[in-house]
């Protein structure tokens, strides 16, 4: 049930509610600006899952006449709108945690933070985990911008606990605003990398290149029946993972024989790249025999 993309979201969604009203109870209760800024960040989390859930339900739609490609650049538009929330929940935790230095108002009840701080921890740990999984699993970059997004929670919670600690036995309150800027730095952080990740997709970035050193391994491992390939180009939509290239073939190889040996490349590399859409352009050879390792009626005999 939590394993498919939507189920993913829906427990997502479910699970950072639950954060935000133990953060706004206690932020409150204890005044403590770090606090409030971890549920700040929570809120801006519940926007997030709705837009991914939005995302990956326009995404799933099959192609169609207008779209053509399918709907797969909605997650990487989802994930630029996410990155563009987490900016202004770091922004918006600055300007505070400034507020809060020139005003100098004390943190009370810091057991109360600790012990919410800690619920928060266990929950983003094993939520952005099971995010990860499956966004890793179906190649939804919605997801995984989701499980980025929830994983800077376990880092700030972190440092919002530690200058807790430090204010219970200190008493320096000025160390509660800092914290809160910390946590900020780290949030923009994440923003910038879900941004320049979901950017590449808008702006069809090839695929990574362990992914094409697997497409160049399907083809080369039958050089003695095709020649070479050249302007291979790849892309990715969503989870749709898009491949062309052009395959030289011998020049006396038959349409049928040129087209088994597209279809056994698409099926290999569609085996070891899921959800993958490939096209192939067959080009005969010009007869340049001194590289080739085909057995060919083409091929001039040797002086």
């Amino acid at each position: 049930m939590w394993s498919t993309r939507t189920g993913a979201a829906r427990l997502s969604l479910l699970t950072v509610i639950g954060l935000i009203i133990l953060k706004v109870v206690v932020g409150i209760v204890t005044g403590s600006i770090s606090i409030l800024a971890q549920a700040t960040d929570s809120i801006l989390d519940v926007l997030a899952v709705i837009i991914t859930m939005l995302a990956i339900a326009w995404s799933a739609k099959p192609a169609d006449e207008e779209h053509p490609f399918g709907h797969g650049k909605g997650e990487d538009i989802a994930a630029i709108v996410q990155a563009m929330l987490i900016f202004a929940a770091g922004a918006f935790i600055i300007y505070s945690a400034v507020q809060r230095i020139v005003t100098g108002t004390t943190v009370a009840l810091t057991e109360a933070g600790i012990g919410v701080m800690l619920v928060s921890i266990l929950a983003s740990v094993f939520l952005s985990r099971h995010l990860h999984r499956v966004a890793h699993a179906t190649g939804s970059s919605a997801l995984e911008a989701n499980a980025r997004n929830i994983a800077t929670d376990v880092y700030s919670a972190a440092g919002v606990i530690a200058g807790l600690i430090i204010i219970r036995f200190t008493g320096l309150g000025l160390l509660d605003p800092v914290v809160a800027i910390i946590v900020a730095l780290v949030i923009l952080k994440t923003a910038y990398d879900v941004w320049r990740k979901s950017f590449g997709g808008l702006v069809d970035i090839r695929l990574p290149d362990e992914e094409e050193a697997i497409i160049k391994t399907c083809i080369t491992e039958h050089s003695s029946e095709l020649v070479s390939f050249h302007m291979l180009r790849t892309r990715k939509s969503g989870d749709w993972r898009y491949i062309d290239l052009h395959l030289v073939m011998p020049k006396d190889a038959s349409v049928e024989t040129a087209h088994q040996m597209c279809d056994h490349l698409e099926q290999d590399i569609k085996a070891k790249l899921r959800s993958s859409s490939i096209t192939i352009h067959v080009e005969p050879c010009s007869v340049e025999c001194d590289q080739c390792a085909v057995t060919c009626t083409q091929r001039p005999e040797k002086e």
